[in-house]
């Protein structure tokens, strides 16, 4: 808790001050969210023996349980404020249970599909071989529910490979970021665009100082990338409700009001490439 609102302290510290030479039309909030296992099915197929690249104290399939329960919850959160988010997802879990995915494939809202590898593992550990596999098993995968996925979040945020996400066709990714690389900001590198990280949220996230970075974000007309894996707020249903409750429908609620005050737009990922091209061109 303390170093949750340590890092949103810092963070809005970090933006009332530094000053940016990108501006936008108008401040934009992106929601980019990473599915690492989405079913306990899938650590169970893979006999705990990927654990480690998941997560430091729950085996897969404890991720996997609790993925199932948070992703409906939050697909109705965002349907009820009509917010389209990036769902990062991993490529495995379409080939163990592709209804996984119905919840996001039959909201109200349409959200970017993205990708978060195959096998939840580095990509900065990976030969440039294996990394070509676990893009490639993606694709064969995502096709076979019509899905081409553009945007790329990095399984544990390790940047690398980059030119291989040019050669599959995806048009922006997450780069690493934490207390210091933290930004608001997005940046062309090649062909892609770095639609980079702002804060993470977690369980302990306040509403004050997020609803206060968002007015900065506002103000000075900036993109405002939040992100978080869908097990950050508690292991139980009755947690992660009180989580959405507390943080997302105040948070969302006055983004909204932003939003209809027409000085903020709700992006993905993939969305604010078209505003970054827009700014680029103006």
């Amino acid at each position: 808790m303390v170093v949750t609102l340590i890092s949103q302290l810092y963070h809005l510290l970090k933006y009332e001050f530094e000053q940016s030479s990108t501006k936008f039309e108008k401040g934009m909030l992106i929601i980019s969210i990473d599915i690492d296992v989405g079913n306990r099915k899938v650590g169970l197929a893979n006999e705990s023996k990927n654990d480690a690249n998941v997560h430091n104290y729950l085996a897969e399939y404890e991720v996997g349980a609790i993925e199932e329960t948070a992703l409906p919850l939050f697909v109705d959160l965002f349907d009820h404020f009509h917010v389209p988010v990036t769902f990062a997802v991993r490529g495995q879990l379409l080939d163990v249970e592709k209804a996984a995915m119905a919840p996001i494939l039959k909201a109200s809202v349409k959200h970017d599909i993205g990708s978060h590898g195959y096998s939840h593992k580095s990509f900065k550990g990976l030969s440039r071989n294996e990394a070509e596999m676990e893009l490639n098993m993606t694709s064969r995968i995502m096709e076979k529910l019509n899905i081409v996925p553009k945007s790329f979040v990095f399984p544990k945020n390790m940047v690398a490979h980059l030119d291989l996400l040019e050669e599959y066709g995806y048009k922006c990714y997450r780069e690493y970021g934490d207390f210091i690389r933290d930004g608001m900001y997005i940046e062309k590198r090649g062909q892609l665009y770095d639609i980079h990280p702002s804060l993470y949220l977690d369980q302990n996230t306040n509403y004050i100082p997020l609803k206060k970075i968002l007015d900065i974000c506002v103000h000075k007309k900036l993109p405002f990338h939040v992100w978080f894996h869908l097990w950050d707020f508690g292991q139980e249903r009755r947690l992660i409700q009180k989580a959405i409750r507390r943080i997302f429908f105040p948070f969302l609620g006055y983004a909204k009001g932003k939003a209809n005050e027409a000085e903020l737009t709700f992006e993905t990922m993939l969305s604010a490439i078209e505003r970054a091209q827009a700014c680029a061109c103006s």
